[in-house]
Protein backbone atom coordinates (compact mmCIF):
# COMPACT_ATOMS: atom_id res chain seq x y z
CA UNK A 1 0.00 0.00 0.00
CA UNK A 2 1.76 3.19 -1.50
CA UNK A 3 1.75 6.51 0.77
CA UNK A 4 1.68 9.76 -1.03
CA UNK A 5 2.23 13.43 0.69
CA UNK A 6 1.25 15.93 -1.85
CA UNK A 7 1.77 20.01 -1.37
CA UNK A 8 1.50 19.24 2.39
CA UNK A 9 1.01 22.41 4.95
CA UNK A 10 0.23 23.17 8.16
CA UNK A 11 0.06 26.57 9.86
CA UNK A 12 -0.31 26.98 13.79
CA UNK A 13 -1.88 29.88 14.62
CA UNK A 14 -0.24 31.73 17.67
CA UNK A 15 -1.26 34.62 19.97
CA UNK A 16 -1.93 37.61 18.10
CA UNK A 17 -1.52 37.63 14.79
CA UNK A 18 1.15 36.10 14.54
CA UNK A 19 1.49 32.24 12.71
CA UNK A 20 4.29 29.54 12.61
CA UNK A 21 4.53 27.66 9.12
CA UNK A 22 4.82 23.84 10.68
CA UNK A 23 5.11 22.20 7.34
CA UNK A 24 5.36 24.10 3.86
CA UNK A 25 4.55 22.41 0.69
CA UNK A 26 5.64 19.07 1.52
CA UNK A 27 5.57 16.63 -1.45
CA UNK A 28 6.62 12.81 -1.30
CA UNK A 29 5.82 8.86 -2.53
CA UNK A 30 6.78 5.91 -0.54
CA UNK A 31 6.17 2.98 -2.72
CA UNK A 32 4.75 -0.49 -1.21
CA UNK A 33 6.50 -2.78 0.83
CA UNK A 34 9.51 0.09 1.11
CA UNK A 35 10.95 1.07 4.81
CA UNK A 36 11.81 4.74 4.88
CA UNK A 37 13.01 7.32 7.68
CA UNK A 38 11.52 10.33 7.74
CA UNK A 39 13.96 12.60 9.62
CA UNK A 40 15.07 15.62 11.13
CA UNK A 41 15.72 17.89 14.03
CA UNK A 42 13.48 19.02 16.57
CA UNK A 43 10.94 21.12 15.27
CA UNK A 44 11.54 20.90 12.17
CA UNK A 45 8.16 19.57 11.16
CA UNK A 46 8.24 15.78 11.48
CA UNK A 47 5.62 15.15 14.06
CA UNK A 48 3.41 17.35 12.64
CA UNK A 49 3.67 15.38 9.21
CA UNK A 50 3.29 12.21 10.57
CA UNK A 51 -0.09 13.16 11.97
CA UNK A 52 -1.19 14.59 9.05
CA UNK A 53 -0.39 11.43 7.44
CA UNK A 54 -2.47 9.63 9.74
CA UNK A 55 -5.56 11.88 9.92
CA UNK A 56 -4.98 13.09 13.53
CA UNK A 57 -4.28 16.30 11.86
CA UNK A 58 -5.86 18.50 9.03
CA UNK A 59 -3.73 19.92 6.05
CA UNK A 60 -4.54 23.46 5.53
CA UNK A 61 -3.15 22.88 1.64
CA UNK A 62 -2.45 19.69 0.42
CA UNK A 63 -3.37 16.07 0.78
CA UNK A 64 -2.84 12.45 1.42
CA UNK A 65 -3.74 8.87 -0.21
CA UNK A 66 -3.00 6.00 1.37
CA UNK A 67 -3.00 3.51 -2.09
CA UNK A 68 -5.70 5.61 -4.08
CA UNK A 69 -7.60 6.65 -1.02
CA UNK A 70 -7.93 9.81 0.95
CA UNK A 71 -9.15 10.57 4.96
CA UNK A 72 -11.72 12.97 3.39
CA UNK A 73 -14.25 10.34 1.79
CA UNK A 74 -12.31 7.13 2.67
CA UNK A 75 -11.12 7.64 6.35
CA UNK A 76 -12.28 4.65 8.16
CA UNK A 77 -11.01 2.40 5.16
CA UNK A 78 -7.37 4.12 5.89
CA UNK A 79 -7.90 3.35 9.58
CA UNK A 80 -8.02 -0.08 9.61
CA UNK A 81 -5.37 -0.55 7.02
CA UNK A 82 -2.62 1.33 9.29
CA UNK A 83 -1.21 0.94 12.17
CA UNK A 84 0.91 3.73 14.24
CA UNK A 85 3.12 3.69 17.26
CA UNK A 86 3.84 6.91 18.88
CA UNK A 87 7.25 6.14 20.90
CA UNK A 88 6.19 8.85 24.10
CA UNK A 89 2.36 7.95 23.50
CA UNK A 90 1.28 4.43 23.94
CA UNK A 91 -1.95 2.81 22.67
CA UNK A 92 -2.08 0.35 25.64
CA UNK A 93 -5.16 0.63 28.86
CA UNK A 94 -2.68 1.54 31.62
CA UNK A 95 -4.22 -0.44 34.46
CA UNK A 96 -5.15 -3.69 32.87
CA UNK A 97 -2.91 -6.59 31.32
CA UNK A 98 -1.41 -6.43 27.96
CA UNK A 99 -3.28 -9.53 26.97
CA UNK A 100 -6.43 -7.92 27.68
CA UNK A 101 -5.56 -4.75 25.71
CA UNK A 102 -4.63 -7.06 22.71
CA UNK A 103 -8.20 -8.99 23.06
CA UNK A 104 -9.70 -5.34 23.08
CA UNK A 105 -8.12 -4.88 19.57
CA UNK A 106 -8.76 -8.03 18.63
CA UNK A 107 -12.61 -7.31 18.88
CA UNK A 108 -12.07 -4.17 17.65
CA UNK A 109 -10.24 -5.16 14.30
CA UNK A 110 -12.49 -7.54 13.99
CA UNK A 111 -9.74 -9.82 13.39
CA UNK A 112 -10.28 -14.10 13.26
CA UNK A 113 -9.35 -16.12 15.81
CA UNK A 114 -6.74 -17.65 13.22
CA UNK A 115 -5.15 -14.85 12.28
CA UNK A 116 -5.06 -13.91 16.09
CA UNK A 117 -3.31 -16.93 16.98
CA UNK A 118 -0.82 -16.70 14.24
CA UNK A 119 0.20 -13.16 15.13
CA UNK A 120 0.67 -14.24 18.87
CA UNK A 121 2.64 -16.71 17.84
CA UNK A 122 5.10 -14.13 15.93
CA UNK A 123 4.60 -11.56 18.40
CA UNK A 124 5.73 -13.95 21.39
CA UNK A 125 8.71 -15.50 19.07
CA UNK A 126 10.41 -12.76 18.30
CA UNK A 127 9.58 -10.19 20.58
CA UNK A 128 9.36 -12.31 23.87
CA UNK A 129 5.63 -11.04 24.30
CA UNK A 130 4.42 -14.17 27.05
CA UNK A 131 7.34 -12.48 29.43
CA UNK A 132 5.10 -9.71 30.29
CA UNK A 133 1.95 -10.24 28.61
CA UNK A 134 -0.30 -10.95 31.74
CA UNK A 135 1.22 -7.49 33.29
CA UNK A 136 -0.46 -3.97 33.39
CA UNK A 137 1.73 -1.44 31.40
CA UNK A 138 2.05 0.39 34.32
CA UNK A 139 4.60 -2.28 35.40
CA UNK A 140 6.26 -2.90 32.31
CA UNK A 141 9.53 -1.07 31.73
CA UNK A 142 9.70 1.33 28.98
CA UNK A 143 11.35 -1.55 26.01
CA UNK A 144 8.71 -3.99 27.09
CA UNK A 145 6.22 -1.71 26.85
CA UNK A 146 7.11 -0.63 23.19
CA UNK A 147 7.37 -3.79 22.33
CA UNK A 148 3.63 -4.70 23.33
CA UNK A 149 2.56 -1.34 21.36
CA UNK A 150 4.06 -2.56 18.62
CA UNK A 151 1.77 -5.98 18.96
CA UNK A 152 -1.00 -3.93 19.01
CA UNK A 153 -0.33 -2.02 15.91
CA UNK A 154 0.20 -4.69 14.02
CA UNK A 155 -2.52 -7.28 15.62
CA UNK A 156 -4.76 -6.89 12.66
CA UNK A 157 -2.09 -6.94 9.88
CA UNK A 158 -1.83 -3.05 8.41
CA UNK A 159 -0.96 -2.52 4.57
CA UNK A 160 1.10 0.61 6.32
CA UNK A 161 2.69 1.43 9.59
CA UNK A 162 3.83 4.95 10.93
CA UNK A 163 6.47 4.67 13.68
CA UNK A 164 7.38 7.41 15.73
CA UNK A 165 10.62 7.36 17.37
CA UNK A 166 9.80 3.59 18.24
CA UNK A 167 13.37 2.84 20.10
CA UNK A 168 13.70 6.28 22.16
CA UNK A 169 15.15 5.27 25.45
CA UNK A 170 15.64 1.42 25.14
CA UNK A 171 18.51 -0.33 25.66
CA UNK A 172 20.76 -1.93 23.13
CA UNK A 173 19.14 -5.44 23.56
CA UNK A 174 15.40 -4.56 23.23
CA UNK A 175 16.25 -1.96 20.46
CA UNK A 176 18.16 -4.84 18.28
CA UNK A 177 15.16 -7.42 19.16
CA UNK A 178 12.54 -4.12 17.87
CA UNK A 179 14.63 -3.59 14.83
CA UNK A 180 14.90 -7.43 13.76
CA UNK A 181 11.04 -7.50 14.45
CA UNK A 182 10.15 -4.62 11.78
CA UNK A 183 12.61 -6.29 9.52
CA UNK A 184 10.89 -9.07 9.84
CA UNK A 185 7.52 -7.84 9.39
CA UNK A 186 8.50 -5.90 6.62
CA UNK A 187 9.82 -8.89 4.89
CA UNK A 188 6.87 -11.56 5.45
CA UNK A 189 3.85 -8.98 5.16
CA UNK A 190 5.66 -6.06 2.71
CA UNK A 191 4.36 -3.81 5.04
CA UNK A 192 4.85 -0.22 4.17
CA UNK A 193 6.73 1.72 6.89
CA UNK A 194 7.33 5.38 7.56
CA UNK A 195 10.01 5.54 10.48
CA UNK A 196 10.96 8.91 12.62
CA UNK A 197 13.86 8.58 14.35
CA UNK A 198 17.21 10.42 16.01
CA UNK A 199 18.98 7.03 15.84
CA UNK A 200 21.42 6.91 13.15
CA UNK A 201 21.55 3.13 13.68
CA UNK A 202 17.66 2.41 13.23
CA UNK A 203 18.28 4.09 9.99
CA UNK A 204 21.21 2.16 9.11
CA UNK A 205 19.32 -1.16 10.04
CA UNK A 206 16.12 -0.62 8.37
CA UNK A 207 15.72 1.65 5.76
CA UNK A 208 16.75 2.43 2.47
CA UNK A 209 14.48 5.74 1.48
CA UNK A 210 15.31 8.73 3.65
CA UNK A 211 13.47 11.86 3.68
CA UNK A 212 15.17 14.81 5.42
CA UNK A 213 12.90 17.73 6.71
CA UNK A 214 14.15 21.18 8.56
CA UNK A 215 11.99 24.36 9.67
CA UNK A 216 8.87 22.80 7.78
CA UNK A 217 10.76 22.03 4.12
CA UNK A 218 11.42 18.95 2.23
CA UNK A 219 15.53 19.05 1.97
CA UNK A 220 16.50 16.02 0.79
CA UNK A 221 14.24 12.38 -1.18
CA UNK A 222 15.65 9.56 -2.06
CA UNK A 223 17.87 6.86 -0.72
CA UNK A 224 20.82 6.34 1.74
CA UNK A 225 23.46 5.21 -1.11
CA UNK A 226 22.74 8.06 -2.91
CA UNK A 227 22.94 10.12 -0.18
CA UNK A 228 26.04 8.95 0.86
CA UNK A 229 27.32 9.55 -2.77
CA UNK A 230 26.63 13.06 -2.64
CA UNK A 231 28.45 13.77 0.13
CA UNK A 232 31.47 10.75 -0.70
CA UNK A 233 31.49 9.58 2.85
CA UNK A 234 29.70 6.62 4.40
CA UNK A 235 29.63 8.73 7.76
CA UNK A 236 25.82 8.77 7.97
CA UNK A 237 25.97 10.66 10.91
CA UNK A 238 28.09 13.28 10.22
CA UNK A 239 26.31 14.05 6.90
CA UNK A 240 23.16 14.56 9.15
CA UNK A 241 24.88 16.93 11.42
CA UNK A 242 25.85 18.56 8.17
CA UNK A 243 22.36 19.25 6.61
CA UNK A 244 20.92 20.25 10.29
CA UNK A 245 23.74 22.75 10.69
CA UNK A 246 24.07 24.27 7.05
CA UNK A 247 21.16 22.67 5.12
CA UNK A 248 22.23 21.53 1.56
CA UNK A 249 24.10 23.69 -1.01
CA UNK A 250 22.55 24.41 -4.17
CA UNK A 251 25.03 21.61 -6.11
CA UNK A 252 24.06 19.24 -3.49
CA UNK A 253 20.40 19.80 -4.25
CA UNK A 254 21.17 19.11 -7.93
CA UNK A 255 23.52 16.37 -7.18
CA UNK A 256 19.92 14.86 -5.85
CA UNK A 257 18.09 15.98 -8.21
CA UNK A 258 20.24 14.43 -11.37
CA UNK A 259 20.32 10.96 -9.29
CA UNK A 260 16.88 11.13 -8.52
CA UNK A 261 16.08 11.69 -12.29
CA UNK A 262 18.07 8.72 -13.42
CA UNK A 263 16.54 6.52 -11.29
CA UNK A 264 12.54 7.44 -12.17
CA UNK A 265 14.39 7.11 -16.29
CA UNK A 266 15.80 3.87 -15.19
CA UNK A 267 12.08 2.94 -13.99
CA UNK A 268 10.47 3.85 -16.99
CA UNK A 269 12.89 2.29 -19.01
CA UNK A 270 11.92 -1.01 -17.33
CA UNK A 271 8.27 -0.45 -17.21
Amino acid sequence: MSVIASNLTKIYRLKGKNFKKAVNDVSFSIPTGEIAAFIGPNGAGKSTTIKMLTGILTPDEGSVSINGMNYKKGRKKIMLRIGTVFGQKSVLCWDIPVLDTLKLFKDMYCVSDSVYRENMEMFNEILGLNEFINQPPRLLSLGQRMKADLAASLLHNPDVLFLDEPTIGIDVLSKERIRNFILEVNKERRTTIILTTHDVSDIETLCEKILIIDNGNLLYDGTLTELKGIYNTTDLEDIIKKIYLNGMSDSERRDSEMREGAVLRGEAANA
